[in-house]
């Protein structure tokens, strides 16, 4: 079998984890806080905050930034549905803005279109949320101008894209956006099991991050509304939550850190062979690469041309009933049962479009030649093939 992703596990990685089990703190020890040092080195950000996962990391930056009861959120509707359940969890009304039909990130042109008619109706965004999807960023710059002009805030969710960069920036440096969230997911760049971070470069944001993670408990006298009985006093300042990530992650995490940028070579690599064997097939669309960015390549989506000689529903099956488990990323949020009363397809084409058409093929580090071979030789088989024997 044959995922279209999985975890890179090797002996360092399991030393850095039993090391931890065999010391003294198995959680809110010194472990975690190394691990938030590490990330802020790597992106270039100031300050960042572990968490259980990335959608406990979107839900606390959404708080940060003061996205309460009818506040409006914008996303991207090619995302998993924690892009904008974070938004609901915080009482706010959400919208989608459609991709551009190249990058398959957020359109500034449709951004900045929704924009122009929002400041019309005075339906205005209070955070913007752009999805890196497949670990290629948006162009986080041109959101950025827009977020100035029309006054809305920015989390990027960088849940892909950890090792990848914009401008010569790391991801997560937070140039352009207020709050970065990284995913460390098995099936993500690296992993902590489970696992999440938000980078910021705002103390102050960071310190309300800091305190919802762990209930909205502060124990500095500083921070405090009264004066400490002695050294055990805490207060609860916020309605926090129990979002903490554990030292056993934490440790899995700096150990997986150090291979971050190989683990990316090797994606590339992969993806350039994928490139090469798909080239001259015009019935396949091949992933488009900004010049103005570095993907992570935590995806390889190709897309099926809707009237070519193939058919995305038939070759999905086709790999799937030969082990290889690929996969859509995604289906559009607005089309979930939950959301889907308040929207209608035919204001989202891109999306749509795309829908109709993308694959996720595999794409992780120890994926070989054989395995990359095969994948491609199932896909350009023709249908109803039979080998004799």
């Amino acid at each position: 079998m044959i995922p279209y992703g999985k975890q890179t596990i090797d002996e360092s990685d399991v030393k850095a984890v039993l090391d931890v089990m065999k010391s003294d703190f198995l959680t809110q020890g010194p472990v975690t806080p190394k691990f938030e040092v590490e990330i802020c080195k790597y992106t270039g950000s100031k300050h960042s905050v572990a968490v259980i996962n990335a959608t406990s990391a979107l839900h606390i930056a959404c708080l940060a930034l003061g996205v309460g009861n009818g506040d409006i959120v914008w996303t991207s509707p090619i995302s998993f549905v924690a892009s904008a359940n974070c938004a609901r969890y915080c009482g706010a009304i959400v919208d989608f803005v459609d991709i551009d039909n190249e990058t398959y990130n957020m359109s500034i042109q449709a951004l900045e279109d929704k924009l122009k008619l929002a400041k019309q109706k005075n339906i205005l965004p209070k955070v913007v949320i752009p999805v890196h999807l497949s670990g290629q960023s948006c162009d986080m710059e041109g959101i950025f101008m827009l977020g100035k002009k029309y006054g809305f805030k920015i989390i990027e969710d960088a849940s892909h894209a950890i090792g990848g960069s914009f401008n010569s920036k790391k991801i997560g440096s937070c140039q352009f956006s207020d709050i970065s969230v990284f995913s460390f997911h098995p099936v993500k760049i690296i992993t902590t099991c489970e696992g999440g971070i938000c980078t910021t470069n705002d103390k102050r944001l960071f310190q309300k991050m800091y305190n919802l993670r762990s209930h909205g408990i502060v124990r500095n006298q500083e921070d405090m509304k009264n004066t400490k009985h002695g050294p055990w006093y805490y207060e609860q300042i916020d309605l926090g939550f129990n979002y903490r990530l554990n030292d056993l992650q934490a440790a899995l995490g700096v150990s997986q850190l150090k291979k971050l940028d190989n683990f990316i070579e090797k994606r590339t690599i992969i993806a350039k062979k994928y490139d090469e064997i798909f080239r001259d097939d015009k019935d396949v669309k091949l992933p488009y690469q900004s010049n103005k960015s570095k993907s992570s390549f935590h995806l390889y989506i190709i897309r099926i041309k809707k009237n070519g000689k193939l058919n995305r529903n038939v070759i999905f099956e086709k790999l799937r009933n030969n082990g290889i488990l690929v996969n859509i990323h995604y289906i559009p949020i607005y089309r979930q049962p939950f959301y889907s009363k308040d929207f209608s397809c035919k204001d989202f084409p891109n999306s749509e479009s795309y829908y109709e058409e993308a694959i996720s093929l595999p794409i992780f580090p120890n994926l070989n030649d054989d395995g990359i071979k095969y994948v491609s030789e199932t896909i350009k088989k023709p249908i109803n093939y039979q080998n004799i024997f």
